[in-house]
């Protein structure tokens, strides 16, 4: 019995880009390009400006109206007062997977010096896993990297299906 590929969303979140701006959303297109890399189908990718309750309706929708099972969004997750996308992740959140939003900080150790600055969580609503990075497409592809191998058990875990551990 062959298994359905896992469903994907994008979420960028950008005041700048939602309004129309000119510049490429390069960050959302490195995670569609990991989506796939983990064997995901990208069902929608979408940007949005930096407003929590924008970004939690978007959560909500892919989680339980869309049936996504990994929802990748990226910005919002510094310090400044319009980074809010962690806010707005955990109000959505049931459970939180710590380790995972550990590992992008620990990737990015070695190439910035703001690391610890990054705010970024990840956990899961329902069957959906929903993970924050960092708006910097270096960033994404530095992070992404860490954590690939372990989203597909991830995905798996959340399906129902039996896995090895």
């Amino acid at each position: 019995m062959a298994v359905a590929r896992p469903r994907a969303a994008i979420l960028t979140v950008s005041s700048s880009r939602a309004n129309g701006s000119a510049v490429p959303d390069e960050s959302g297109e490195r995670l569609s390009i990991f989506a796939e890399s983990l064997g995901a189908e990208v069902v929608a990718r979408e940007i949005v400006p930096d407003d929590r309750k924008r970004i939690e309706e978007r959560l909500r929708h892919w989680a339980d109206g869309a049936g996504c099972d990994l929802v990748l969004s990226t910005g919002g997750t510094g310090l400044a007062p319009s980074d809010l996308t962690p806010e707005a992740t955990r109000a959505v959140l049931e459970r939180e997977a710590p380790g995972i939003a550990e590992a992008i900080r620990a990737a990015a150790r070695d190439h910035t010096p703001n690391w610890m600055l990054s705010r970024c969580v990840a956990g899961t609503r329902g069957s959906t896993l929903i993970v924050n990075f960092p708006g910097s497409p270096r960033a994404i592809s530095e992070s992404a990297e860490a954590i690939a191998a372990a989203l597909p058990h991830a995905l798996a875990l959340l399906a129902g299906r039996r896995v090895g551990h």
